[in-house]
């Protein structure tokens, strides 16, 4: 199975925002549902380690209070 790069935070977020729009559409099938259940997952997961990580940068470049 080939690696997939990561998303940049933006991409992974618009499509996760396609995924949560053709989910409340409620056309899918239950199949479809899962599978876009399953990405959607995959890209919170994303956004979330690209948040992590920008608020761990952003913490240690804050000077600390003595």
């Amino acid at each position: 199975m080939a690696m997939e790069k990561k998303l940049s935070y933006e991409a992974a977020r618009e499509e996760l925002a396609q995924v949560v729009s053709s989910l409340e559409a409620g056309s899918a099938t239950l199949e479809e549902s899962l599978k876009l259940w399953e990405r959607g997952e995959e890209l919170a997961l994303i956004c979330q380690e690209w948040l992590d990580g920008a608020r761990k940068k952003l913490s240690a470049a804050k000077p600390k209070a003595e």
